[in-house]
């Protein structure tokens, strides 16, 4: 066999490497658990070196997979850089990019550190938002790209805007901390983003039409915070696959015999060109595009 890497690999493993387990990493790279595992198994078998030690509350590196994680997110990088030169993309300007605060937070700095070496004339200038503010300051100019949140059927701040660019699907889950302790019979103790978050608004109206009793019991101004309050065993939140972390399971755990009302997929959209907008801005939506679907 020719030595050489699967970049299909390549990515799963850069994905585990970074969210330190492979349930966390799974939708990352928009794959299962068992698919996650699988690229990992056939990878380590392929170079003949274990990659990660594997404990009870997720995996680490290595020394071999310490020096890979280097070499794999450089060969990433270059491979992309390749394929946009290729292709005639020059990337380069000041770029505002405007993304929700439940899109893969613990993924978001490293997606702008690729994006940094693989175009270091692009400068791009972030701000979390909610969905419902991104997509109305897209609308005035405010942002070059918008990425907003979608739940299923459900609009966040308004209809579905018309050409939007699907990043991919996840689902809804209420989670909570393992160490929460539930009363049976008591309101459920939800926690929450402000009233402004549509998603806050989706969840208590949810409950409401379920007629589940609650209470709201904290109030957090971000996602982090968010986390940081569920950990805490505070209470009980409804959050997307990959903002709810690896330290937090999904509430049936903790509720034997009782269940709450099943929650609909969220959607994660690129909103579309404006017209007139630059040629480089359109190419950034693409390349962007293709690294938050890559698999």
């Amino acid at each position: 066999m020719v030595p050489g890497f699967d970049f299909d690999q390549l990515r799963t493993f850069v994905a585990v490497a970074e969210a330190g387990s492979l349930s966390a990493a799974a939708p990352r790279v928009f794959l299962s658990q068992s698919s996650v595992s699988e690229q990992m198994r056939k990878l380590e078998a392929r170079i003949g070196v274990t990659l990660f030690t594997r404990g009870k509350y997720g995996v680490s590196t290595t020394p071999a997979g310490e020096r890979l994680l280097d070499h794999a997110r450089q060969l990433l990088a270059q491979s992309e850089r390749a394929w946009h030169d290729v292709r005639g993309f020059s990337l380069a300007g000041e770029l505002r990019l405007a993304i929700t605060d439940y899109f893969r937070p613990a993924d978001v700095a490293r997606m702008l550190r690729h994006l940094g070496v693989a175009y270091p004339s692009l400068r791009i200038h972030v701000t979390i938002l909610k969905s419902g503010e991104i997509e109305a300051g897209y609308d005035t100019g405010d942002f070059d790209i918008g990425l907003s949140m979608r739940v299923l059927g459900k609009a966040l701040g308004r209809d579905a805007v018309a050409g939007t660019r699907t990043l991919g699907r996840e689902s809804l889950e209420w989670v909570a901390s393992p160490d929460l302790v539930l009363v049976a019979g008591a309101p459920l103790p939800l926690l929450v983003l402000p009233d402004s978050c549509a998603l806050h608004r989706f969840t208590t109206q949810w409950l409401d039409d379920h007629r589940v009793p609650y209470t709201i019991a904290h109030v957090a101004s971000g996602v982090a915070g968010l986390q940081l309050a569920l950990s805490a065993g505070l209470g009980v939140a409804c959050l997307n696959a990959s903002a709810s972390g690896p330290s937090l399971v999904r509430i049936e755990t903790l509720m034997p015999g009782r269940r709450l009302p099943a929650l609909p997929d969220a959607e994660f959209h690129l909103l579309p060109a404006r017209r007139g907008e630059p040629e480089w801005v359109t190419q950034a939506r693409d390349a962007l595009a293709e690294q938050l679907t890559a698999r």
